[in-house]
């Protein structure tokens, strides 16, 4: 029952980028740099004229996007202009671990690959080379970006073998949306009743229900789940937020103690289980929620048939953006967008936001394969230079954003109603926002501007429409991350983003743990309730054969190691 990734709080600004527009340009060669308030400048050194163009391959097994050339973005080709280097980039496509299996089967890889999920099978397949001689000799600005990172990003021979995503440069700034998980519905839900204060798990669904009730002719879906190869997590993972803790996968962290202990067979997972399965009962769950892939369950999301979910942010984000856009064209349909409520057991306090993290076990590598490991690594590096980042998340200066007389980056009314998805694809946003070497969300230049437009104040109150303005008036709120408690500080945090080796016995643990839920979890949801409890007591029994002890032991001193790391620093 272990999470993704690189989708910590970190990845939440990703989505955020796009939501309230993150970039954008008209494909000239300048963009603003921060901190100085001054005329626009060159981005970054001129090409060597020595240096011949050249395309590398790209797969990305963690986002869904189409498949394109850098170089037909407004990014990437400023970025071709300035190293001669081109990606390919293609996108997972069907099931992960198929798709890695036959590149570690062929021995025939991409240039670059981000394995997401399957990237301990990669890394045991021997498929990344080591990038610490290459990192020394050709990245300064990968040395100096994630050097305060480089020891927790060394394999246990000593190498780096890829570069992680979600490194904090500069002040932490924190995200006033929702990037990370959330129970979402349908604002015109809200509107009918009311607007609700809505925390705990069952007046969520009484709102649902109660709405559906009310429009039995709409063929309306109540709420669905996403199961979908790795993206399970998805449907695992909420006991642990409805119990009000953070991402942690699959353990729960005791905040005295920091004992770390497995929830797949707890109460906890019971209560929501049997949740599901009541509401099934009642005809409100979207039984297709079990087969549905993950571009049917985000078509199913703009349709605006079904009216909640539990989901990430940044995992939702294509769907959410297009909803988003819509309205923007036809205010009507704002009541089809997505409301994000800090939805507990009982109402107890939340831990939804993540606090600042460093996610060492996703990123991307540069494989065995690689033709030029040298040009890869310095587009890398010049992508890592300040006036790149500002490229890549602000744009170009008097295009997609300004800067006032105190320095603050900022975008008017015009350059954020351009900024829909549309533009976010053919300027690049939608494929540099992440999934590159970058200064994580979170991060801010050394002026103090965020690196994330999303996050910085001016713009989100600037992108905000007036129905934003509207249903967050009502809860008494001027931003969405107000409705959730702060996160409180988790040193160790992510726990899911702890290293397990390939065929280790936590390896194992979590992939046998991760077989036994995939399996019952539609039984049990699906299952008519008088049978509940005679498959709850099977599923238990499968889950009491695995060594959860050994698992739990194991990640609680793990967990205490980073502790004990952060205090002596």
């Amino acid at each position: 029952m272990h999470v993704k990734k690189w989708m910590t709080g970190a990845i939440a600004a990703a989505m955020l980028f796009t939501v309230i527009g993150c970039s954008g340009g008209n494909g000239t060669n300048e963009s603003a740099t921060p901190g100085n308030n001054s005329e626009t400048k060159s981005n970054g050194a001129e090409k060597p004229a020595s240096l011949e163009k050249v395309t590398f391959s790209y797969f990305n097994a963690a986002a869904a996007a189409k498949d394109i050339n850098t170089n037909e973005t407004t990014i990437g080709k400023m970025l071709e202009d300035q190293t001669g280097v081109n990606f390919k980039i293609e996108h997972l496509v069907g099931d992960l671990n198929t798709k890695i299996g036959t590149m570690i089967a062929s021995n025939d890889y991409p240039d670059v690959l981000i394995p997401d999920a399957a990237i301990d099978k990669v890394l045991d397949a021997g498929a990344f080379i080591p990038l610490n001689d290459l990192i020394e000799e050709h990245g300064p600005n990968i040395k100096k970006v994630y050097g305060p990172y480089f020891d927790q990003m060394k394999a246990a021979d000593g190498n780096i073998y890829f570069i992680p995503f979600s490194n904090v440069v500069g002040e932490y700034v924190p995200d006033p949306s929702i990037g990370q998980g959330a129970f979402w519905v349908q604002r015109r839900v809200l509107e009918e009743a009311g607007y609700p204060k809505i925390n705990k798990l069952d007046d969520y669904f009484k709102l649902i229900e109660d709405y559906m009730n009310k429009h039995k002719d709409e063929d309306l879906t109540g709420f669905m789940t996403l199961t979908h190869d790795w993206r399970f997590f998805a449907t695992s993972n909420p006991p642990m937020h409805l119990e009000g803790y953070p991402n942690d996968g699959g353990v729960i962290v005791d905040m005295n103690t920091f004992e770390a202990k497995t929830y797949a067979a707890a109460d906890s997972t019971k209560r929501w289980l049997q949740k599901l399965n009541d509401i099934n009962a009642k005809g409100m769950f979207d039984k297709a929620s079990f087969v549905d892939n993950y571009d049917q369950y985000l078509a199913k999301m703009t349709s605006g048939k079904v009216l909640g979910f539990f989901d990430y942010g940044w995992q939702v984000g294509n769907a959410t953006n297009n909803l988003s856009d819509a309205a923007k064209a036809d205010p009507s349909k704002d009541g089809l967008r997505y409301f994000p409520l800090p939805v507990t057991f009982d109402g107890q306090k939340d831990q939804y936001l993540d606090p600042p993290s460093f996610v060492k076990n996703r990123g991307i590598g540069i494989t065995v394969s690689a033709k030029d490991p040298v040009r890869i690594i310095q587009y890398f590096d010049n992508l890592l230079k300040e006036e790149n980042q500002v490229l890549r998340s602000w744009g170009i200066k008097g295009e997609t954003f300004e800067v006032n007389d105190q320095g603050r980056m900022y975008r008017t009314p015009e350059q954020i109603a351009k900024i829909d998805e549309t533009f976010n694809e053919k300027f690049g946003f939608k494929y540099y926002s992440w999934n590159w070497p970058l200064w994580g969300n979170g991060s801010s230049f050394p002026d103090g501007n965020a690196v994330s437009p999303g996050v910085q104040p001016e713009v989100f109150q600037m992108s905000l429409t007036d129905a934003d303005k509207a249903i967050l008036e009502k809860y008494g709120v001027k931003t969405y991350s107000e409705m959730f408690a702060a996160p409180d500080e988790r040193p160790w945090f992510p726990a899911w983003a702890i290293p397990k080796e390939q065929g280790s016995p936590q390896q194992i643990f979590t992939t046998k743990s991760d077989e036994i839920t995939k399996k019952y979890f539609p039984k049990l949801v699906l299952a008519n309730p008088s049978e509940f409890e005679a498959v709850w007591a099977e599923y238990t029994g499968e889950m009491g054969k695995l060594d959860t002890e050994q698992y739990e032991k194991w990640t609680t001193e793990e967990v205490k190691k980073l502790i004990d790391l952060a205090k002596a620093k």
